[in-house]
């Protein structure tokens, strides 16, 4: 006897073996979709898509003569430093385009402004265009030297045309960028909201550099020089990172030996503590605009928010442009100084020797100025 077969079964059964195959090869191809889909996004992100198609923040970078396609693409990935992605997302993905395409022997030396929102190929067509390279001129600021110091020393070397314009940006303090530095309270009130923050140092810059150019590249130097940690150290001081600088930079104008500078550290850390004024000379003489020993009573009754012998605590802002040791002395002052209560200093003979006396009460302090106060004039 034959076996009953559902109709509507049988019909399944033939449908499916018709659609199987169909099924299988829909399926290889999505497969494949897949997989080229993944290949494509790999494509796109590491050879079309910029690093951040947002991003057109112009980035300066020079390319040396005689610089390899691997040398090269190091230094547009490092174009804003170790810690991110610059110009393209890794060196490999440029190493391997700029083979593939052949150019990587095209690429030129010089200087140029590209930005993140770049794709290699872009990149790779500037390059390969060739720019002539711009003259580059070097510059040394010492330590202490005020704002309109630095202005009046990059214009009597040739690197400045325009004093006005230079110190027109520091007094505007739009420039300063620092992530983990506060903002700069009563700034309008200050001669420059940027003084303190030019850190001395030796810098490369082009011939032609206008003056915002030149002010970012010192601007830039003092993140890495006044690192996150100077920073929590300053919260250990109870102390902002602007306070730390503004002390520095009197702790700078007041000692001329490095040996000092702890030292007079601990003096003003230990006024500030006893709410006492820091009656510091320097702070004057940035007021007045000179630089002597001694004043009379009507310089020292001057009205001005730097003068710390009328006003208590520390000056509205910077007086200058401290080093690292002046900031590492206002960060670290002297324990023993500290501990035992030292509260006053003042200079010897200057014409024999850049060191100062210290004491801890004011007539030990009366006493040494009676003594060296002839040397002063």
């Amino acid at each position: 006897m034959s076996q009953w077969k559902d109709p509507a079964r049988l019909r399944r059964e033939r449908i499916w073996k018709i659609l199987r195959p169909v099924a299988a090869a829909v399926l290889s191809i999505l497969a494949v979709a897949l997989v080229m889909s993944g290949a494509i996004r790999f494509v796109l992100s590491h050879f079309v898509y910029p690093v951040d198609p947002d991003d057109n923040t112009p980035i300066e970078v020079v390319i040396p003569a005689g610089s390899s396609a691997s040398r090269i693409a190091y230094l547009l990935y490092t174009a804003r430093g170790q810690e991110e992605p610059g110009l393209i997302v890794s060196t490999a993905s440029f190493k391997v385009y700029v083979d593939f395409t052949g150019r990587a022997n095209s690429l030129r030396a010089g200087t140029y402004v590209l930005s993140r929102n770049m794709t290699i190929p872009e990149i790779v067509n500037i390059l390969c265009a060739g720019n002539e390279a711009r003259r580059v001129t070097r510059f040394t600021i010492p330590e202490g030297y005020t704002a309109a110091e630095v202005a009046q020393a990059l214009f009597e070397a040739g690197i400045l045309e325009d004093q006005e314009e230079f110190l027109a940006l520091c007094k505007d303090g739009t420039l300063l960028s620092v992530s983990y530095l506060d903002p700069l309270l009563n700034a309008s009130d200050r001669r420059y909201a940027l003084e303190g923050y030019l850190f001395p140092d030796t810098y490369e810059v082009y011939e032609d550099a206008p003056a915002a150019e030149i002010l970012k590249k010192m601007l830039n130097r003092f993140p890495v020089v006044f690192t996150a940690a100077d920073a929590e150290r300053a919260r250990e001081l109870n102390l902002s990172t602007d306070q730390v600088i503004t002390l520095a930079s009197m702790i700078e104008r007041e000692a001329g030996a490095a040996e000092d500078f702890p030292r007079v550290s601990a003096v003003f850390h230990n006024r500030l503590q006893q709410g006492m004024a820091l009656e510091s000379c320097a702070t004057l003489s940035y007021t007045l605009g000179v630089k002597k020993y001694t004043f009379t009573e009507e310089e020292l009754s001057t009205v001005s928010p730097y003068n710390t012998y009328r006003n208590k605590g520390l000056p509205v802002g910077p007086i200058c442009n401290p080093g690292r040791a002046a900031i590492d002395a206002a960060l670290y002052p002297e324990e023993a100084y500290l501990r035992e209560g030292y509260l006053f200093f003042c200079n010897m003979n200057p014409k024999q020797t850049n060191r100062l006396v210290f004491s801890r009460t004011y007539e030990e302090h009366r006493q040494n100025v009676v003594q060296y106060s002839p040397f002063w004039e």
